[in-house]
């Protein structure tokens, strides 16, 4: 009897130490009078989180959301990530909740996420820390991001990756896109060249990160999430060296005019401030934009006449160009079927399938009351993929969004004060990349099923490309 008491005891305070980890409590759960339907019976402590996150075609909302939606309607509770929640698969309510950020909701990640990213990401933060970070980023993102010299950067990367592709056979085209945003990043940011052998030292500490952020967080040694957040460490540490190199060659008058310079003129930043907002644009920056330009050599690979349209609209473009022209801010902004196969590709990939908010106040929407402390998820790709919203919601038809209804109905980055801040930066990116893929590569891709979420974008294994043939 001694043994099993003692057992039992060890189990409760592994109860309270896993709901301490997670930063929630089990003692107390506010009752709510007109709480949407939903799972009356689910495990202790993990809820329905693991059948939440299951692996599913990234063009599908997954069994788990279409089996829930099907029983309780767009709107139903749960038990996900360790506390009570309220999912939405409601454009209305998901617009309601990014609209009403620090009045009635706040962003609220489970504490694995913060050990992974660091308390003082953007994503994490809110009030005034939040809207000091993000403004910084805005400033230099807002005025670089049309200027001649960092549109050259774009354009002669992209070239050079391309060209090296003519003497290969195969191209691994996820891994060639991640080093590809990842150098564009580096020199955008901090002024590193890809040759530099920090570069590369960096982008292998990032693609451990990565494999740990979208890893089960078990802080073991060994595992995938625990090399993870000690690769993160190495980063911080490669980051706060780059800045003193830096505020020594100020000091001389050296200017680069990069973000980081921006960061090092902003007195109202301390250290680790200045290195959480590095590693917030470095982050999002490379992995996001790899992912969508993955996802749209994807999806024009089994769309040809979305491939062909897409075509003749660069051909188009460059015959208006004198020989060795760069591309300009005015071409962007002229490539029409450009921009609908990126938001295409945004609302057909869903590279973020969520977000986490908390109530904080007892909210009502509609009939609903969604509780104070409850955690909501609004799922993007539920709304993206809702077939009273979008015809043939799963084709990838770039011509839907030549009706501007349809970006009402699409959320890939956010909304409200976390809309993300780098959105038209990535876009113009992908456009000035796409402008010289589809004018110089002919492939024919051996990839046959959508990339998979769980619940950020992974492909089941690499793009592999057969390179054809090169235009003439």
């Amino acid at each position: 009897m001694a043994t099993f008491w003692a057992l039992v005891f060890a189990l409760l305070l592994g109860l309270v130490f896993v709901c301490k980890l997670f930063g929630i409590s089990i003692f107390k759960e506010k009752a709510a009078a007109a709480l949407p339907n939903g799972t009356k019976f689910y495990w202790p402590l993990l809820g329905e989180t693991l059948a939440f996150l299951h692996p599913h075609k990234s063009t599908s909302t997954g069994r788990f959301l279409q089996e829930h939606c099907s029983r309780f309607g767009s709107v139903f509770k749960s038990h996900l990530f360790c506390t009570p929640t309220i999912v939405s698969c409601d454009l209305e309510l998901n617009t309601f909740v990014l609209q009403n950020e620090e009045r009635l909701f706040q962003s609220s990640y489970p504490k694995p996420v913060h050990d992974i990213l660091g308390n003082l990401s953007m994503m994490l933060v809110s009030g005034e820390l939040h809207k000091k970070l993000r403004s910084v980023a805005l400033s230099f993102i807002n005025a670089s991001k049309s200027r001649p010299d960092f549109l050259r950067v774009v354009e002669k990367l992209s070239i050079s990756f391309i060209d090296s592709w003519k003497t290969k056979n195969q191209v691994h085209f996820f891994k060639e896109a991640k080093q590809l945003t990842f150098y564009l990043m580096l020199k955008n940011l901090l002024s590193i060249e890809p040759e530099d052998p920090i570069a590369a030292k960096v982008l292998q500490d990032f693609l451990t990160f990565m494999k740990g952020f979208v890893s089960l967080p078990l802080h073991i040694p060994g595992t995938a999430y625990s090399k993870a957040v000690t690769a993160r460490r190495r980063i911080s540490s490669t980051l706060k060296d780059i800045i003193k190199k830096r505020e020594s060659a100020m000091s001389g008058a050296h200017v680069t005019g990069d973000f980081l310079d921006e960061v090092l003129g902003k007195g109202c930043l301390n250290d680790e401030e200045k290195v959480s907002i590095l590693l917030d644009l470095l982050l999002a920056g490379y992995e996001t934009t790899s992912g969508l330009m993955a996802l749209i050599v994807y999806f024009l690979a089994h769309a040809p006449s979305a491939l062909q349209t897409l075509e003749n609209e660069h051909q188009v473009l460059r015959k208006r160009k004198k020989e060795g022209e760069p591309l300009s801010w005015e071409d962007y902004k002229n490539m029409e079927f450009t921009s609908h196969v990126i938001s295409e590709a945004l609302r057909c990939g869903n590279l973020v399938k969520f977000v986490h908010r908390k109530a904080l106040k007892d909210v009502k929407f509609k009939e609903y009351v969604i509780p104070e402390g409850w955690q909501v998820l609004p799922i993007f790709s539920a709304t993206h993929l809702d077939p009273s919203l979008h015809q043939h919601p799963s084709d990838f038809n770039p011509w839907r969004w030549a009706d501007p209804a349809t970006s009402r109905k699409v959320t890939p980055f956010g909304g409200g004060l976390r809309i993300c801040p780098g959105a038209e930066l990535g876009k113009l990116e992908i456009a000035f990349f796409l402008h010289h893929f589809v004018l110089n590569i002919r492939w024919k891709t051996e990839v046959d099923e959508c990339p998979m979420s769980c619940p950020y974008l992974e492909f089941k294994r690499d793009l592999v490309l057969e390179i054809e043939q090169i235009h003439n």
